[in-house]
């Protein structure tokens, strides 16, 4: 049976994520940030687990909770928008640092962290949550600047992660999960429950030929 961990998983597609996977028959183990993202989690019956992915002391701690679990993949779902109504001189240092650490800087260090579990899994996958907001190619009206510097962030160092992990047989991969209704669209967009199914089918058919990929939940390649 695979063993998946879900970060950020105590609402929204994270724990949309948790639904579907264990439903398709994984072993899912989930984090959340605090207790009550915690008992939400325990209260449908999942392990749930304390990450707050901004800390480096939580994410050791966490590593060591989960010394020598064997873990086929990793999902580093867990990610804020900040505010995308900023203008250009609105920006501040602390906001876009808030939403970098979060979503960039938080995922990568995460994967480091849980690189052995990996190593101790036989899928090995080491999976990003990407946008098309990180698309450069594809920025054709602007704004949010802080969100789209992080995901652009995160597909770089991702792009890097798979290159130097391919020797492990780690596929580094990231999704793109579309609009969708979670309270960080305002619950605007396609239902999270097709968003999910479209990612859930991507993740069973990965290899180590997709590393370095940003796959949609559609299927298709995200242009970067």
């Amino acid at each position: 049976m695979s063993a998946i961990l879900i970060a950020g998983a105590n609402r929204g597609i994270g724990r949309e994520f948790v639904h579907q996977f264990t439903d398709a028959g994984w072993t899912v183990l989930a984090t959340a940030r605090d207790a009550n993202g915690q008992q939400i989690l325990a209260e449908a019956g999942i392990e749930a687990l304390q990450l707050d992915i901004t800390d480096d002391a939580s994410i050791a701690a966490l590593a060591e909770a989960l010394r020598d679990v064997a873990l086929d993949a990793v999902i580093a779902n867990a990610g804020i928008s900040g505010d995308v109504t900023l203008p250009t001189e609105a920006v501040t240092w602390p906001e876009m640092h808030r939403v970098i650490d979060t979503n960039a800087l938080g995922a990568i260090l995460l994967m480091a962290a849980l690189k052995p579990n990996l190593l101790a899994g036989e899928r090995r996958l080491a999976i990003g949550m990407s946008s098309l907001m990180s698309s450069i190619a594809s920025n054709n009206w602007g704004t949010q600047y802080c969100y789209r510097a992080s995901k652009t962030a995160l597909n770089a160092m991702w792009r890097s992660l798979a290159d130097e992990w391919r020797e492990d047989g780690i596929t580094c991969a990231l999704l793109r999960p579309g609009f969708v209704k979670t309270d960080m669209t305002d619950h605007q967009g396609m239902e999270v429950a097709v968003s999910v199914a479209g990612m859930r089918a991507v993740v069973e058919r990965l290899t180590i030929a997709d590393t370095g990929r940003c796959i949609g939940f559609d299927g298709m390649d995200v242009p970067w």
